[in-house]
Order: C-alpha cells, then structure tokens, then sequence
C-alpha cells in the first residue's frame, strides 16, 4: 500500500474532476484547486454528477458516494495544497501553462518528498520538471477519460525522476487507486497516444479527403476491428482541442507528417466543434 494519503489536484474540468473522484473513492483525502469560484463549483458539480451517476448504475452504495463527497474539498487558493503528499496537475494541455503551474507547485508544496505529477497527454515529462528545484520528484502520471471507468495509467519518469520516485508514484496507482500501470518513456505521445493518435489523424484525413464518410469509417473500426468505439467518435469524446494539442506536440518533438493535424480537424477547433463536450465534433450530441 502506498505511503501518499493527501492528494492534490489541480483543475476541475474533464480529467481532474474524474482523478479527484478516482482517489476520493479510494479513500485518500483531497483537494481540487480551480482558478475561480465560477470553475470551482462546476468542477465539484461535475464530480458530484458523476458519483450520482455511478449510483444509478449500480457501481457505488449512496453511503459510499456521500462518503466521497466528504474527501473531496474545493479551492482557488494553490497555498491550501502546501501539506499534500501527491499533486497531479491537470490543465489545460499547455507547455506553457504547465512549466507555470510546476514553479508555483514548487514553492508551495512544503512536503520534502511530496511528488509533483502531470496529467499531460503527450508533452514531455522534463519540460515541466525544469521548471522546479526538485526535478527528481516529477513524474508523469497520465490518466486516462473518463477516468473513473479507465483502468489504464501511464506513469512516465523523466530523464530527471529519481527511482524511489517512479516506485512510489506505481505503487500508487497499482496499490492504492486499484488501477493498472505501465511504464512509459518521456517520449511525446508516450506509449498509448503514440500509437493512437496516428490512427485517429488518419481517420480525419480519410473524412477530410471524401473516401467514406464518418459513419462507415466508424462502423468499418467497430465491426471490422472489434473496437469498442470508432475512431471519429473516440476523437469526439476525447475532445478535438486535446487531440489536436497532443498532434502538434508530438509534431513538433519528431517531425514526421503522420503527426500532423489535418486541415479539417483544425478548422473544426477553430469553430468551436470540440467533440462531445461542446454539443456538436464529428457527430451531434445532446447536452446534459
């Protein structure tokens, strides 16, 4: 079992409402820091949300949700995650930003061994590490949407990451979250999303260029493939603006045109057609 017991999360949207849910499900303590009260309190909307919803479905008792609920505060103030022995950042998918979030964390998390981790999909682990004066406690930790049904995390030590710290951020995930970890390198794109991603590209240049349309290119994957999800409709869900950050990171570390993002799903984001998070990506959908 791991030592780590008070988690910090830093952003309420998609992924770090789901990281929060997952770790106060398996009874740590946390803290989900937004940048403002109008965020805060659609992040712990969107968690409450999801608990009541795997009530519905059998998945969690209402004592055990309530239970949850109870581990899991929400701030706007970075200094209330001073005392936390585990951070995962998950913003925006922005280097930039990231690097930002990494120099603040460091002088604000006052545990000596405490580990800095990132929820980044592709952007390589040393960048932010840098960023820090303790280098050796950063590590990747790569969750997967939606994160409370995903078993799968990628846990990416950097160049940088001392062992103990790989260890422990493992045993983290294996022994206290219940999930499944494999080892990733600090390569951009990591292990999943370097083989993913080419292939959801792939399918929006095959749309882009009129060789099928997105319901058969879909329904060829899922019937064809046995996968659970078509390509288009994965791209939705994962969001068509974090696909096409992943895309231009992975681009821009290897150079090579499969990474590329194709014209069409750069018009799309410059639209606003996100995917399922936004009501309308490739496909239409009902907003809850």
């Amino acid at each position: 079992m791991s030592d780590i017991t008070r988690v910090g999360v830093i952003g309420c949207g998609l992924m770090g409402s789901g990281i929060a849910e997952v770790c106060a499900r398996a009874g740590l303590d946390v803290i989900v820091r937004e940048i403002d009260e109008d965020a805060a309190a659609a992040g712990h909307g969107r968690i409450q949300a999801s608990l009541g919803r795997a009530v519905k479905a059998g998945k969690l008792s209402g004592p055990e949700r309530d239970a949850a609920l109870e581990r899991i505060a929400v701030t706007t103030e970075l200094s209330d995650l001073a005392d936390r022995d585990l951070v995962i950042e998950a913003a925006t998918e922005n280097p930039v930003i990231k690097a930002a979030l990494f120099e603040e964390l460091d002088r604000t998390v006052k545990q000596p061994d405490a580990i800095l981790a990132t929820n980044t999909s592709s952007i390589p682990i040393v960048q932010v590490a840098r960023a820090t004066s303790r280098p050796a406690q950063v590590v990747g930790m790569h969750f997967f949407n939606p994160a409370p049904v995903q078993k799968l995390v990628e846990v990416i030590p950097s160049v940088l990451t001392d062992s103990q710290t790989a260890e422990r951020a493992r045993d983290f995930v294996t022994g206290t979250l219940g999930r499944t970890a494999i080892t990733a390198p600090d390569r951009s794109g990591f292990v999943v999303n370097a083989l993913l991603v080419p292939y959801l590209l792939a399918a929006i240049r095959m749309l882009d260029s009129g060789h099928a349309t997105a319901d058969d290119i879909d329904t060829g994957m899922v019937l064809g493939c046995a996968h659970p999800m078509g390509p288009l409709r994965l791209a939705d869900l994962i969001g068509l603006d974090t696909l096409r950050a992943v895309a231009d990171s992975m681009y821009e570390e290897f150079k090579e045109p499969v990474y590329a993002a194709p014209p069409l799903l750069c018009r799309m984001t410059d639209a606003g057609l996100l995917g399922r998070k936004a009501g309308r990506g490739f496909y239409e959908y009902q907003q809850r």
